[in-house]
């Protein structure tokens, strides 16, 4: 099928074309991008009023799938990656059983395209059994397709294993995405250690048990020449760190979540599971950091860390509910809401934060309409106003802190590989 998306504004910061246009799309391709094209024999979707953008790539996603099924599948995720605008997602390897081989990386990238969603990108363990004490096969997990290493939901803590992780990494050419935090500072702690932790009578996380590890793998990534990513980096103090790095030349990059720089641990004086999530919501100091760090490039991605959970699991007292939130189908319109309208980023560097940037972390082929491109595209209505509710949410679980907020911006089409998966925000079967 041929496709020609006409008169909405496309904004392409990596392919160079701005301002209103149309798009051909043809034999998966984009094989044009003009101000005005005059086309015959194909399907014209119209994008008037609206945005065009490269599909976007989420660096940070958990699907549970094998083993928890019922918290979501990898169809369901990839499903709901698509009601998001999600053309490609990359999952973590914390699955039962995990995925520290071959075999389960190969039964991720099977199930994904039996599904035919958004494209799945399989994210290996750095140890085995995530246990931080042998590292896993990554080799033969590179050779099966595994695009980087992860014990996401754990700190590699032991400085001579990760060394060896991250020598091992560079003979691949992938990078390690790192979850930093000090167990030992982090203790019992169930919230960000602050004043509401200490107004609410809940055992505190404080800052530095992200900031110490961060600081600690920043200097062996130096040493090793490996190239590191920081996932869901939360405190000021990171910011800082990974900027000074940055300036040094260091081979990193950093993301943030939604829920990081739009919620903060304010939220949990209601005592509401929802908001128990790894690392904590911080302070204000946090959140003004994490968005300056968004504007000036420290932190070059934002990624969902979509953490699915059964509602039987997460309605319970805070303490021991599990940590976790979902966010693939409200990531870019919080974005939009929180960033773009509040003039912290612009159009252009949403997408590179949410496509182009998370594209050139994994080394894929992505973020980019320009002529020649996987016609991965997304049609974004930059005026719907909608309020988020659980019926609307296409994932398995519900767990989603947004739920009952009004976001403005929603999207409207969907196309992976040149194939119309979502046509004015419905599903095409």
């Amino acid at each position: 099928m041929r496709y020609c998306i006409k008169g909405g504004e496309i904004v392409d910061p990596a392919g160079g074309f701005s301002g209103s246009g149309d798009l051909l799309i043809e034999d998966g391709k984009v094989t044009a991008v003009e101000r005005e094209l005059e086309v015959e024999d194909c399907q014209v979707y119209d994008a008037s009023g609206k945005l065009v953008f490269p599909g976007l790539i989420d660096l940070h996603v958990h699907l549970r799938e094998p083993g928890r099924e019922d918290e979501e599948t990898i169809a369901g995720g990839a499903k709901a990656a698509i009601k998001g605008g999600f053309t490609g997602i990359a999952c973590m390897a914390n699955t039962d059983p995990v995925a520290d081989n071959a075999v389960v990386i190969e039964y991720i990238k099977k199930q994904a395209q039996a599904a035919g969603y958004a494209k799945v990108y399989p994210i290996g363990a750095i140890t085995k059994g995530l246990q931080g004490r042998e590292l896993a096969e990554m080799g033969a997990m590179a050779a099966a397709g595994a695009v980087g290493f992860s014990d996401d939901g754990k700190t590699v803590t032991n400085a001579a294993v990760f060394r060896e992780a991250l020598e091992y990494a560079t003979q691949f050419g992938l990078p390690l995405f790192l979850h930093e935090e000090d167990p030992d500072l982090a203790g019992d702690g169930v919230m960000h250690e602050g004043y509401w932790s200490t107004v609410l009578g809940l055992p505190g996380i404080p800052s530095v048990a992200e900031e110490i590890m961060i600081a600690r793998d920043i200097l062996l990534a130096e040493y090793t020449g490996a190239r590191v990513h920081f996932c869901h980096v939360s405190a000021a103090g990171s910011v800082r760190l990974i900027r000074e790095a940055k300036f040094r030349g260091l081979l990193i990059s950093a993301e943030v979540t939604p829920h990081h720089f739009s919620l903060s641990d304010a939220m949990v004086q209601s005592y509401d599971p929802v908001f128990r999530v790894s690392p904590p919501l911080r302070g204000e100091r946090d959140l003004a950091a994490l968005k300056e760090g968004l504007r000036d490039g420290a932190i070059d991605v934002i990624a969902t860390d979509h953490a699915p959970h059964t509602l039987e699991e997460k309605h319970r007292e805070f303490s021991l509910a599990p940590t976790g939130m979902i966010g693939l189908e409200t990531a870019l319109s919080v974005a939009w809401t929180e960033l773009v309208l509040e003039k912290i980023l612009t159009k252009q560097q949403l997408v590179e934060k949410m496509s182009v940037n998370p594209a050139a972390v994994l080394g894929i082929s992505g973020g980019s309409l320009k002529t020649g491109a996987a016609a991965d595209v997304i049609v974004f209505d930059p005026n719907l106003e909608w309020t988020v509710t659980p019926e609307q949410l296409v994932s398995k679980s519900k767990n989603s802190p947004f739920i009952g907020r009004k976001l403005m911006g929603g999207v409207d089409g969907v196309w992976v590989n040149g194939d119309l998966k979502l046509a004015h925000g419905n599903f095409v079967e």
